[in-house]
C-alpha cells in the first residue's frame, strides 16, 4: 500500500492535544486496511520522525436517524503513534 493512502489525516483534538504534550503521542486517521508496520513506516517516511510505538483501533460508525430512515455514518480505523523523545511533527504544533 502506498504511504500516502496509508494515512488520511491527523485528528486535533482536546485528548490528542493533552496526549501530544504529555506523552509525545500523535493520533491520525488510517486506511481500513493498514496494519501497524505499514503505519509505523508510512509515518516514519512521510513525516522524518522515529516511531517506538503504535496502537490502532477500529471507531464504528454511529447510527444516524433522520425521521423514518436510519442510517450509519461510516467506520474508520484511529492509530495512536509514540514517536521517540526529541521527535515532533512540525504539521500538528501549530495547531
Amino acid at each position: 500500500m502506498e504511504r500516502s493512502k496509508v494515512v488520511k489525516r491527523i485528528l486535533v483534538t482536546e485528548k490528542s492535544t493533552i496526549a501530544r504534550d504529555a506523552s509525545n503521542k500523535y493520533f491520525f486517521e488510517v486506511d481500513c486496511k493498514a496494519n501497524k508496520v505499514e503505519i509505523a513506516d508510512a509515518i516514519e517516511k512521510l513525516f522524518k520522525v522515529k516511531v517506538m510505538d503504535v496502537r490502532v483501533m477500529r471507531v464504528l460508525g454511529k447510527k444516524k436517524r433522520m425521521g423514518r430512515i436510519i442510517g450509519q455514518k461510516r467506520s474508520w480505523k484511529k492509530a495512536v503513534v509514540t514517536l521517540a523523545a526529541g521527535n515532533s511533527i512540525e504539521f500538528a504544533e501549530g495547531v
